[in-house]
């Protein structure tokens, strides 16, 4: 439908006459209402009260200026909205386009603003909706509402993250005729966590649906095939019914289920019927084809006729995983491990093309599996969106393998790694660029900054390839080697305490804890500062400057660890985070002081219970065991150390490409140097000159960032892989979540949800440590944690590695640990079993 007459803007007319291509006069929700109109579904009747109306009222109430001025709040923006009331002439059509509907008829009143319900940006419940109207004169007071609740401060706030201005908004408002639904909710066309697209999930409440999508009540939850057949349903509680009041509104009653159904797949007690469901799945099967994506639709059922009375697309959906086969599967593992948050499109085209992902890419590549490790992130509009595990296939290169791994096994001896000039070379370069003045180089040497340091993980790839064929063989031998003796379980033990700079930096944590706990006041300056103050108190005063002077020479020898991953350049290094050093060193200070060397006692201790076998009483195989526990200790010391050397190109890396974003924010290009990240390096790379850039290609890089920006936003809430296929759980009633067994024995204690460093100090000492991903940052906590639970990883991983160092249980890969389980929880891990349980059930079944 055109926006004008002859004469004038059309500012009321009947919701039929609209649809998708009159989204700028009606706004999203009435749009694809309409459009679903004239595709025939079950949708109430009713009219819009269109943009331009809207756009009278809002100059006649001066808000052209009012968006402007930043003095301005959102509150007095509403409040001129409300005061100056609706033109009259609109008034008139109002009323005039009510009384159609019916004399004095209920209806609901819905905001449909311009940027609502759309793909990548519904604005879910951001403006208001009115239940039950009756009255034209009630009809009017709630449309000046809905235009006022365009500037509600979650509105505002919400349009604040997403690429849409003030004045690009604008708001219709829908009025449509109420349904007084016996039973009413939403449904999706996909499911909304796996990504899936042959599920539609139904969420049912009695009553009107308000309950249901304002979370007022535990909904009844069914899982359909796309073709109709009932897969499971879970009974809700019904804690509130809404109902429409007499004259107007609506009422809240308290309405618990008397007895609760067993839900499944039978449909006993259910709110909804097998008829209700097969014509839900219809009108959902028919929507989602119609505009060509998922949608999530709202719907109600009044005296067994189905209503449709809001669609609009999924957001925020992930992409759907297919089954992995088991290569797969341990590449996805490894990868989420890695991964644990969303990368920017700069860590795409620098850490991850030339880190340590490509490094393991180019590993497997040399011994002859083609495709490992590549190609596995999936991206829409320059924003990663999936990760999705690449299918290696061997090569002919493949057969010479073992000769490759024995040569190299012989050759190179994880004892000698460090002196391989290879290393020497690999860390010169690092500290030649460390030592260069990033803010004096000219534009072309300062791209050349990134680029050297990216190659410098040629080096690590290089030793990596020639000295871990050595380690694994030294690794393996004594597994081997001490399962023949009966003596497996002692591996552990015999590997921990080996002298790895990952140890060297808890030591050095350990010294700054001990320092604070000797000296409460020190400890007592230092408490509660957020990061800022932390700065100001250890540069500013001089009772503080000897410990900050220790501090600091932590983080110049280990602060070029990664905070998040090695594979991005996004998130801070340890170096600029003293404030996670502090925390975890002041946790530590208020547990007692450790055992020294708690770790060789224990390496000592099995090395003893391993030479008491009575195969290695004689002195020659004891001189061999001792050499191949040696050599598995080397080994260990290679994989922790070269991960450590890994990351030294890591801080440089970061702080070029945070120069490279200051000098375009110099040029007016960015709005703040982080907005780098936002980028591609082929994009950085195309600008000649930062101080010169044409017009137009300033502007495309803007558009990019601004574009990327709310892309990334949109997706803020969306896992980039489905934890259940990386992670398949095992059959357990009456377990939480399970996982692989990584460190045995049991443990019980309370749960501390700990989702990033900023969390570290939350663990309290005797704590179970549970947590979407490690890495050797983390590893201070193990000392506190009584057990640790990880959504990723796998026996191999550091945290099960360390776990098993410290001798605590360990369960690796739950995928889904930190969502089922609840901080503060009492649970009880099994690192045996990988199997973590409330701590009353396994009290109960013992």
């Amino acid at each position: 439908m055109g926006t004008t007459t002859a004469s004038r803007p059309v500012t009321v007319a009947p919701l039929a006459e609209f649809g998708s291509a009159d989204l700028p006069v009606v706004g999203g929700k009435a749009a694809n209402l309409g459009e679903l109109m004239r595709a025939g579904l079950p949708v109430p009747d009713g009219f819009v009260v269109t943009t331009d109306a809207y756009a009278q009222a809002a100059q006649l109430a001066g808000l052209q200026a009012l968006v402007t001025d930043p003095a301005a709040t959102p509150a007095a923006l509403r409040e001129a909205i409300l005061s100056t009331g609706m033109p009259k002439d609109i008034g008139q059509a109002v009323t005039a386009a009510y009384r159609r509907l019916g004399e004095n008829i209920p209806v609901a009143v819905r905001s449909s603003a311009t940027a609502e319900d759309l793909p990548g940006a519904a604005f879910a419940g951001q403006q208001d909706t009115y239940l039950n109207v009756v009255g034209a004169d009630a009809v009017i007071d709630a449309v000046g509402r809905c235009w006022a609740s365009l500037f509600t401060d979650r509105a505002v706030d919400y349009r604040r993250h997403r690429p849409f201005t003030p004045a690009e908004v604008r708001i219709a408002v829908v009025v449509q005729v109420m349904v007084e639904s016996d039973t009413a909710g939403v449904m999706f066309t996909a499911d909304p966590l796996s990504g899936a697209r042959d599920r539609i999930l139904i969420d049912a409440g009695a009553g009107l649906g308000e309950a249901v999508v304002s979370g007022l009540v535990t909904p009844d939850h069914y899982v359909l095939e796309t073709g109709g057949k009932l897969l499971e349903w879970k009974p809700g509680r019904g804690e509130v019914v809404i109902r429409p009041a007499a004259g107007g509104g609506v009422s809240h009653e308290a309405a618990t289920r008397k007895t609760v159904p067993a839900g499944g797949s039978e449909l006993h007690g259910a709110l909804l019927t097998a008829a209700n469901l097969a014509s839900l799945a219809g009108h959902a099967r028919t929507i989602a084809g119609h505009f060509g994506r998922p949608q999530d639709i709202e719907w109600a059922i009044a005296a067994g006729k189905t209503w449709i009375v809001q669609a609009r697309p999924m957001t925020a959906l992930p992409e759907p995983t297919a089954p992995l086969g088991r290569l797969r599967r341990l590449q996805g593992a490894i990868l989420a491990e890695y991964l644990p948050v969303r990368p920017y499109p700069l860590d795409v085209t620098t850490q991850i093309a030339h880190g340590p992902a490509e490094m393991m890419h180019r590993i497997t590549e040399y011994f002859g599996l083609e495709g490992a490790f590549t190609n596995y992130l999936r991206e829409q509009d320059g924003v990663v969106v999936a990760l999705v595990p690449p299918s290696p296939r061997p090569t002919p290169r493949l057969l010479l393998t073992p000769a490759k791994l024995a040569c190299k096994a012989r050759r190179f001896k994880s004892a000698h790694w460090s002196a391989d000039p290879r290393q020497a070379a690999f860390l010169a370069e690092v500290h030649a660029l460390e030592s260069l003045e990033l803010a004096a180089l000219p534009w072309a040497a300062l791209l050349d900054v990134p680029a050297r340091a990216m190659a410098t993980q040629d080096f690590c790839r290089d030793l990596r390839i020639d000295y871990l064929p050595g380690s694994g063989l030294a690794l393996a031998r004594m597994i081997v080697f001490t399962a023949v003796l009966g003596r497996r379980k002692l591996v552990a033990d015999l590997l921990g305490g080996a002298q790895t700079r990952t140890e060297d930096s808890n030591q050095a944590l350990a010294r700054l804890a001990d320092e604070l706990r000797a000296d409460p006041q020190l400890r007592g300056a230092l408490t509660g500062l957020d990061v800022e103050q932390v700065s100001l108190a250890l540069s500013r005063d001089p009772r503080l400057a000897g410990f900050a002077a220790r501090l600091e020479a932590f983080l110049a020898e280990f602060g070029r660890r990664e905070t998040t991953s090695p594979l991005l350049v996004s998130p801070p290094t340890l170096a600029e985070s003293p404030q996670i050093v502090l925390g975890m060193a002041l946790s530590l200070a208020g547990d007692p002081a450790a055992a020294p060397a708690a770790a060789d006692s224990r390496s000592a201790t099995a090395r003893d219970r391993l030479l008491e076998h009575r195969l290695l009483r004689g002195p020659r195989l004891a001189k061999l065991a001792r050499a191949w526990v040696q050599a598995a200790r080397e080994a260990v010391v290679f994989r922790e150390d070269t991960h450590f050397h890994f990351t030294a190109a890591l801080p440089v890396l970061r702080r070029s490409l945070l120069q490279i974003g200051a000098r375009l924010q110099e040029a007016g290009v960015l709005n703040e140097p982080e907005e780098v990240f936002h980028l591609r390096w082929e994009e950085l790379t195309g600008i000649f000159d930062a101080a010169a850039i044409p017009a137009g290609q300033a502007e495309r890089i803007r558009a990019a960032v601004t574009a990327r920006t709310a892309k990334r936003t949109g997706l803020a809430g969306v896992p980039m892989f489905d934890a259940s296929v990386f992670f398949p759980a095992a059959a357990a009633s009456d377990a939480l979540a399970t996982g692989t067994p990584a460190g045995s024995g049991t443990a019980t204690g309370v749960a501390r949800i700990i989702r990033d460093a900023a969390d570290f100090e939350r663990l309290g000492h005797g704590e179970i440590l549970v947590c979407p991903y490690t890495n050797p940052v983390w590893t201070p906590l193990f000392r506190r944690a009584a057990a640790v639970v990880v959504d990723t990883g796998s026996v191999a991983s550091h945290a099960a590695i360390v776990a098993r160092e410290y001798g605590i249980p360990a369960v690796m890969g739950t995928g889904t640990g930190t969502a089922v389980i609840s901080d503060g929880e009492k649970v009880t891990v099994d690192g045996t079993r990988g199997r973590i349980t409330r701590a009353v059930q396994a009290a109960a079944t013992t």
